[in-house]
């Protein structure tokens, strides 16, 4: 029911002792009040956005009776004019005297203060991701479904404090609505919970022994990897596939199989696509790679364990993102993540107040360093990935970054790539939608399904130009493992596929770059791909800046040894108990 402010003071205000009708000052100039009164109620209607039925609602009168009331034809009786001043908080001199410095100075004091909500970021607004919100809500299995249109006619409404505050009631009802009776998935977000529902899968992959060499070339060839796959895809992140397979076949490079580059796009094409190519970060103008969320959260998680050590908390990932880079370093489940933190939400809370993107990808673009200091301890690399992700997903969110982190610490010792995914997955619920998405393409691929239908059926239940789709943890995996199992280990090839499918083109080059320049090593990623780097990367990280390759490596290395170190004495520890 719509209602205004009470005045200031309303509650708790003595009666007012109203003056008689003979006293009233209405009779004392009739002409000069009533036209004051009439200004007043016209000004003020019009303030609220109110219609004459609206607030001849409120009063409880005919419309009518509010029109010759602004007309001046008639005059409110003292009750109405009581109610009038109490729906708009002012008091009756400024009502019926209209002094205009009078009403906007009690205005100012009775009502509530709103930003502007208009010029909010999508991403801080959480009443612009209300139909994100209802899609998440719905996956994670709550019971919603009665709630759908409230959730779409909200959604259409303008921006507003009104909307908002409705924004906030459906949240509170999707918070608290019961899991359906009928869905078919357990996810839990805790720790614990999680490892009593993993597969046990063993590995039958024997571990490699690494020397020291191999184990450089390998960590070398991750952190490139993963920078090369990053700027294959970041000229055209947010591409379709309509447009991107356009693009890709007029330049002659389709199937992908180098970057686009400034001298593919002719004049024609910047007329013919929707989708913006100039002033993209073309391979071929690049000094070094470019800023990009992708390689930045794998400095920032080396600069985490810098700071906090091995044994970091949840809440030194959220210090460290407060500290170490600004706000729109940060999208989706990162920004609202970022923005609850600095309003005093803690982790895990962090994460789940109004983030309808608690399960897009953010999380899994996360996870790489935690693998890449952790070889041949993919539960040592999940265990960490999830302290990680737990500030700003749940659930598929935070698996996604643990499936990341221990494909990347498998891959360090183990070259079967069927071994490195179900190694990944082995980490996170069998219960859960990613556990199932991942073992769908794992077993479309053991019975024989061509790569074009793999990539085909990924469209077909993943729709790219709805952003919650586009952005999921789960269609982004998908794309991974294909692109892995697809790719059949050469490097080239591998990040092409993951490019060429579209969705977030540039996360699922890098990750699929980073994975196999562990398995593979520095020296299986081509030169045409490393040249446009030149060994260095530059990051939105205070204190950081443009930081070379080498360096980044040789500290990487470090974390391996202090991990391995503190591994051995877990172990001892442990023996001593038993």
């Amino acid at each position: 029911m719509f209602h205004f402010p009470q005045p200031l003071g309303a509650k708790n205000a003595k009666p007012m002792r109203l003056p008689s009708t003979a006293q009233c000052p209405i009779l004392i100039d009739k002409g000069v009040v009533v036209m004051g009164i009439s200004e007043s109620i016209l000004k003020l209607r019009e303030s609220y956005c109110l219609s004459q039925e609206k607030l001849a609602e409120l009063i409880g009168v005919s419309r009518q009776t509010v029109q010759k009331w602004e007309s001046g034809a008639s005059l409110p009786e003292i009750d109405r004019l009581i109610k009038i001043s109490n729906c708009f908080g002012l008091s009756l001199d400024a009502l019926i005297k209209h002094n205009g410095r009078r009403v906007t100075e009690e205005l100012a004091s009775h009502n509530k203060i709103f930003p502007n909500y208009g010029s909010l970021p999508a991403w801080e607004a959480y009443s612009s991701g209300l139909t994100v919100e209802y899609r998440q809500s719905y996956e994670e299995g709550l019971d919603v479904g009665s709630l759908e249109g409230l959730f779409q006619e909200t959604a259409r409404l303008p921006c507003s404090a009104e909307k908002e505050e409705i924004a906030d009631i459906l949240f509170r009802l999707a918070v608290n609505a019961p899991v359906r009776s009928d869905y078919p998935y357990t996810e839990p977000s805790d720790l614990e919970q999680i490892k009593l529902l993993r597969d046990g899968y063993e590995t039958g992959q024997k571990s490699v022994a690494l020397n020291p060499q191999q184990l450089q070339s390998k960590v070398q060839g991750a952190w490139m990897g993963r920078i090369c796959g990053c700027l294959l895809g970041k000229p055209i992140e947010g591409i379709r596939t309509n447009e991107l397979h356009s693009l890709l076949k007029a330049s002659g490079n389709f199937p992908m199989r180098r970057y686009i580059l400034s001298t593919d796009i002719t004049a024609e094409m910047l007329q013919q696509f929707n989708f913006p190519l100039s002033g993209r970060c073309y391979a071929d103008i690049v000094e070094r790679a470019p800023v990009d969320d992708d390689t930045n959260y794998t400095v920032l998680a080396q600069a985490i364990i810098e700071r906090s050590g091995l044994h970091f908390t949840p809440q030194d990932v959220a210090n460290a993102w407060l500290d170490l880079q600004g706000k729109n370093a940060y999208c989706t489940a990162e920004r609202v993540a970022y923005c609850n933190l600095i309003r005093g939400y803690t982790p895990p809370a962090s994460a789940k107040y109004k983030n309808p993107y608690r399960e897009w990808i953010g999380a899994q673009i996360r996870g790489d360093y935690y693998g890449y200091i952790h070889p041949g301890r993919p539960e040592s690399a999940a265990e960490m990935a999830w302290r990680d992700a737990s500030i700003s997903h749940i659930k598929n969110g935070i698996y996604g970054e643990m499936f990341v982190a221990a494909m990347l610490a498998q891959a360090a010792v183990s070259t079967d790539l069927e071994d490195i995914l179900r190694t990944g997955v082995s980490q996170i619920p069998s219960t859960s939608r990613l556990y199932r998405a991942v073992y769908s393409v794992l077993e479309g691929f053991h019975a024989g399904i061509p790569e074009k239908v793999c990539f085909d059926h990924i469209h077909r239940i993943y729709d790219e130009h709805s952003p919650h789709d586009w952005c999921h943890t789960l269609s982004n995996a998908m794309i991974v493992a294909s692109a892995l199992l697809y790719g059949s280990g050469d490097f080239g090839k591998s990040i092409c596929l993951a490019v060429q499918t579209g969705f977030d083109t540039d996360c699922n080059g890098a990750t699929v770059g980073s994975v196999l320049g562990m398995r593979n090593g520095i020296e299986q990623i081509g030169y045409e791909w490393t040249v446009p780097v030149h060994h260095q990367l530059e990051t939105s990280i205070f204190g950081v800046g443009t930081v070379e390759l080498s360096i980044l490596v040789d500290k990487t290395l470090e974390h391996i040894r202090q991990a391995a170190e503190a591994n051995i004495l877990e172990t001892k520890r442990q023996k001593k108990t038993e």
